[in-house]
């Protein structure tokens, strides 16, 4: 909220409005005359703003990143004077097993954050070329073993398909032969959930979109959880502070604190980032 900096009246999108927490916030500090716009792409996240945001007069859309513009413009609004992302898969698609994120879901692989789209996981992993499942481990996952990953998959795949997310957690886990920390599947799983809903694309036009809507003296805030994305983030806000076109707030990411870790785990990789339009 700080560096947001939320003025009553003013015009602020949430463009991952998801349970409604940042929204309700925002929504308090603008008061009546202020206009509030909430998007997401998962039908049930929206559902939950609705019935958390009562009859607040939010606007709550489906839709990406890369049609921000488009939903605004439907909406008349042509300039705002905040925007919030809040990357990356949420709680609510986790804990439901039958959205197919989960290590543990006994569920068809899916990770689909809109269910209406076409493309799952389950397509990725079982017809995907060798070569496209090594670059995506490698390029979404970062993960070392991408390669002996990915020429496994597909060498069990002849005798069998997988089709739950345990199935291939448990098939990952065997391939690395013990367990440190992080579970062994943690960047395969990332890397299929960036590739199925195109998550980096979507981002940086996502970025581009509240760039070329938000007034002079409008700002944007970004929490990122992996450092794919939070490099995507560092570049947009350095490139444009470089063009004249943004001031940086935050000279290094705001993490969380040890408390705050300990009260909330899942926020331990979060970086935010903040910078002000010029």
């Amino acid at each position: 909220m700080e560096i947001l900096n939320v003025r009553e009246n003013g015009i602020y999108v949430d463009a991952t409005v998801g349970l409604g927490g940042h929204a309700s916030e925002i929504v308090s500090k603008i008061g009546a005359g202020g206009v509030f716009v909430g998007v997401d792409r998962d039908d049930s996240a929206l559902q939950h703003s609705r019935e958390l945001l009562g009859n607040s007069g939010a606007h709550l859309c489906k839709g990406n990143f890369s049609e921000i513009k488009g939903i605004l413009a439907d909406l008349n609004i042509r300039e705002a004077d905040g925007f919030l992302f809040d990357l990356g898969v949420s709680m609510l698609q986790l804990k439901e097993y039958s959205r197919g994120f989960s290590f543990s879901s006994p569920e068809r692989l899916d990770m689909r954050m809109d269910a209406s789209q076409r493309l799952t996981a389950w397509e990725v992993v079982n017809r995907y070329q060798e070569k496209d499942l090594q670059r995506i481990l490698r390029e979404y996952g970062e993960e070392p073993f991408g390669r002996k990953i990915a020429k496994a998959i597909v060498a069990q795949r002849k005798k069998t398909s997988f089709d739950t997310c345990i199935e291939l957690a448990d098939f990952i886990a065997g391939i690395y032969g013990k367990r440190g920390k992080m579970h062994p599947a943690t960047r395969t799983f990332q890397a299929l959930r960036i590739e199925v809903n195109k998550e980096l694309d979507e981002l940086k036009q996502g970025l581009s979109a509240a760039l070329s809507v938000l007034k002079p003296g409008g700002r944007m805030a970004v929490i990122s959880y992996h450092s794919l994305e939070d490099r995507i983030v560092k570049n947009f806000i350095r490139d444009n502070g470089r063009a004249g076109l943004l001031r940086i707030l935050t000279k290094k990411p705001v993490v969380p604190s040890y408390d705050e870790v300990r009260k909330n785990p899942s926020s331990r990789s979060a970086k935010l980032r903040g910078a002000e339009r010029v």
